[in-house]
């Protein structure tokens, strides 16, 4: 069984709360527009942040480190994960067959600043983006996940809020 910490558009900020939240977790996995490196090693104070994907703000020190996609299996459960895929019924192209000759069952893509949690019926999968945990974007709600993977299943998904996003 392992616990992980997801999120993605931090965009360089550094909040303590993840700390907090992510207290405890095996792993940390960062589906990118990190912004700055520093993030990924602030992170990896708190756990092993095993898997960091590029995002389409990220710069040339961050592409060096973290690939545009991951494809990999944690306690029994094939993950995908990419910056910009899209979600059940409306896939980046290409994406779907991906997933489906993978035998995926827990995608995972950042980008919209849009916490979603969906399950795809038809590919058998878990589509999940953390939200946006920065301060920069559109969402009105900063989030963080917190979930759980144990013999090939998904056993827990918690949605951390971190606040509404103050006016400017």
């Amino acid at each position: 069984m392992k616990t992980i910490g997801l999120l993605s558009d931090t965009h360089s900020c550094w909040d303590d709360r993840y700390a907090r939240h992510f207290a405890g977790c095996d792993e940390i996995w960062h589906a990118g527009d990190i912004g700055d490196i520093s993030i990924i090693e602030r992170l990896e104070q708190i756990a092993p942040v095993v898997r960091a994907v590029a995002g389409n703000i990220d710069g040339a020190e961050i592409r060096r480190k973290c690939p545009e996609v991951q494809r990999f299996t944690v306690e029994g459960v094939k993950v995908w994960m990419t910056h910009i895929g899209g979600y059940p019924g409306k896939y980046s192209r290409g994406v779907k067959a991906i997933l489906q000759d993978a035998g995926i069952k827990l995608m995972i893509s950042g980008h919209s600043h849009i916490l979603k949690v969906i399950p795809d019926r038809e590919l058998g999968l878990l589509h999940v983006n953390p939200g946006a945990a920065g301060y920069h974007g559109w969402q009105k709600v900063r989030t963080l996940i917190k979930m759980t993977l144990d013999n090939g299943n998904i056993v827990g998904l918690d949605v951390i809020e971190l606040g509404k996003m103050k006016l400017k």
